[in-house]
């Protein structure tokens, strides 16, 4: 098996061209040479970190990830697989590194979606000097809201506006060159996009809204003057844009969480390897062995389900939109996901996860935000819902995606179009992945899932009531979604040649989460007497098995021991 977790002293990724693979080990030598000490330094003392700004603007690196093919010179391209690759290497030295990368990338959603020409080569070009960008759609009173903005586009007699209104946690608004900002027409109504410059005397940087070396400002504009040469997009469009730029990337989260579990699991295993307690090495007790199993199953999943959900991303078209159920899965099943991998090592490593020297530290406050930065798990959820009827009962047919790692431009993501109709998308039968193994616990996990198809069944006439009670619903996506983790996750197993033995122990975590769910279900004040029936039908145990167990804890787990240590 392909090593699956990154360690950036040993890379084995295999990258499409050399430049995406300087791009990576560029940015590596930087940190690592930067060294642990200092990144908790700036942390703690909330330096704003101009320093990595002047790298990737010396290497020219935002430019080379977020300039779309026919903005920039004839490499240009924005190619996801590389842009979430850049995403986990940040995440794993420091979610403040991610963030400004992640709303610079957000900033320029609406404008490489909009159809403002001029506009879109002002931002190629202000890409190549470094520059950093904004992305306004939240604002203090309404929050992600977006029918009720304030920010308002009042027209004047010459045919241009003025801008009045507020945005509120909107990273980079202290230095952003091109702020996208979303807001109506106040003649109209209509929505509208439009960019604003951080530095223009007119645009008020209200303060930093959280304490942070992180820019999360609310800013303030007070009749900046706006031409139509600054506006992207009007009416439906605007709406649109917003939505699929978050389609775009927001998809980052998920490998944000990746990176940190990633740098924290190489941590709590040196530490525990390393450490003695009544004369015995704190990694030969039983209890800590199983956190440890889990927590590197749990974390092993989230990167082969990310991963296959990259390949769709970029394999989308107009008649393939499956890509819409597995990106807010990244968004919220790997990032709370990496939630559970790091209270699994958190109960290792204990109290030597709060001193503030260690890269832990820093992780258990960074990991908890990622499920948050997107309108919280329930939002993401109530998306995921409307994919269930037909994922289960109305299957399509498509080719077969094969792994995307080649040097391509993802030009679909640009063009997306309505945001609407997602109950009318379709997905390939999920039964052609689960039916390529014959391993015990994939195998108790189809029986569940076909449980979790005669609940659907039994509930057809008590759901849209039930579909009220918000918590109810929430529990029958988190069965849903453990459906669709498993089918990409055997999707992958083939594609990075990933052994038997280790889908067994992963499967061994999904049978468990999901019987955990069924027993939520059952406990709800709204389910039936029927329901509770066949939830109970529903709850299993994964197959136990000694010698595969000590097989994943020797060769996968205890092995990552001295593997990779940060430079001080």
């Amino acid at each position: 098996m392909e090593k699956i977790l990154l360690n950036p002293k040993n890379i084995v990724q295999k990258y499409s061209d050399e430049e995406t693979r300087q791009i990576m080990l560029k940015t590596i030598e930087f940190f690592e040479k930067k060294g642990l000490s200092k990144i908790k330094s700036d942390d703690q003392n909330r330096v704003w970190y101009d320093d990595f700004i002047q790298f990737q603007n010396k290497e020219q690196i935002f430019a080379r990830l977020f300039t779309p093919k026919g903005y920039g010179d004839e490499k240009s391209r924005w190619d996801t697989s590389r842009i979430v690759d850049f995403a986990e290497i940040l995440g794993f030295y420091g979610l403040a590194y991610w963030y400004t990368f992640q709303v610079s990338q957000l900033g320029l959603g609406p404008i490489f979606i909009g159809k403002n020409e001029e506009v879109k080569h002002k931002a190629s070009k202000l890409l190549t000097e470094g520059a950093i960008f904004g992305f306004g759609l939240s604002e203090k009173e309404h929050g992600a809201d977006l029918y009720s903005s304030d920010m308002m586009l009042y027209p004047q007699a010459d045919g241009t506006f003025k801008a009045n209104g507020d945005k509120y946690y909107i990273g980079n608004g202290n230095k952003g060159a091109m702020i996208s900002t979303f807001g109506k027409l106040a003649d109209s109504g209509d929505y509208v996009f439009f960019v604003v410059n951080s530095q223009h005397e007119k645009y008020e940087c209200v303060k930093n809204v959280i304490a942070s070396q992180s820019y999360v400002s609310e800013y303030a504009l007070h009749d900046y003057p706006i031409t139509e040469a600054e506006i992207t997009d009007k009416g439906r469009e605007a709406w649109d844009a917003a939505l699929n730029t978050i389609n775009i990337c927001k998809f980052n989260l998920g490998w944000g969480s990746i990176g940190i579990c990633t740098h924290s699991f190489y941590e709590a295993i040196n530490h525990a390897a390393h450490r003695k307690l009544y004369n015995s090495y704190v990694t030969d007790f039983p209890q800590i062995k199983q956190l440890f199993v889990d927590a590197y199953c749990r974390l092993v999943a989230m990167r082969l389900f990310a991963l296959r959900a990259t390949d769709y991303m970029r394999s989308a078209s107009e008649t393939d939109r499956r890509y819409l159920l597995y990106n807010p899965m990244v968004k919220m099943k790997v990032t709370t996901q990496g939630e559970e991998v790091m209270n699994n090592l958190w109960d290792v490593i204990a109290a030597k996860g709060c001193e503030k020297d260690t890269y832990f530290e820093m992780a258990l406050r960074d990991v908890r935000a990622l499920p948050k930065l997107e309108g919280t798990v329930h939002v993401n959820m109530a998306l995921i819902i409307k994919f269930m009827p037909n994922y289960f009962f109305s299957p399509g047919k498509f080719p077969e995606i094969s792994q995307r790692r080649d040097a391509a431009n993802d030009e679909f993501l640009f063009r997306q179009g309505a945001t609407k109709g997602l109950g009318k998308i379709q997905f390939h039968d999920f039964n052609i992945a689960y039916n390529t193994v014959d391993i015990p616990n994939v195998n108790i996990f189809k029986q569940q899932i076909e449980v979790f198809k005669e609940f659907m069944m039994a509930s057809l006439g008590s759901m849209q009531e039930q579909g009220k009670d918000i918590d109810f619903l929430l529990i029958v996506g988190e069965l849903f979604t453990l459906v669709a983790y498993g089918q990409l996750i055997l999707e992958n197993k083939k594609i990075y040649d990933v052994e038997d033995d280790l889908i067994d122990q992963i499967f061994d975590f999904i049978i468990r989460d999901f019987s955990k769910f069924a027993l939520q279900l059952y406990s709800k004040p709204a389910s039936t007497e029927k329901q509770m029936e066949i939830c109970l039908k529903m709850i299993k145990k994964p197959v136990v098995n000694t010698s595969r167990y000590e097989k994943i804890w020797t060769n996968y787990v205890y092995a990552l021991k001295d593997t990779y240590v940060m430079n001080e």
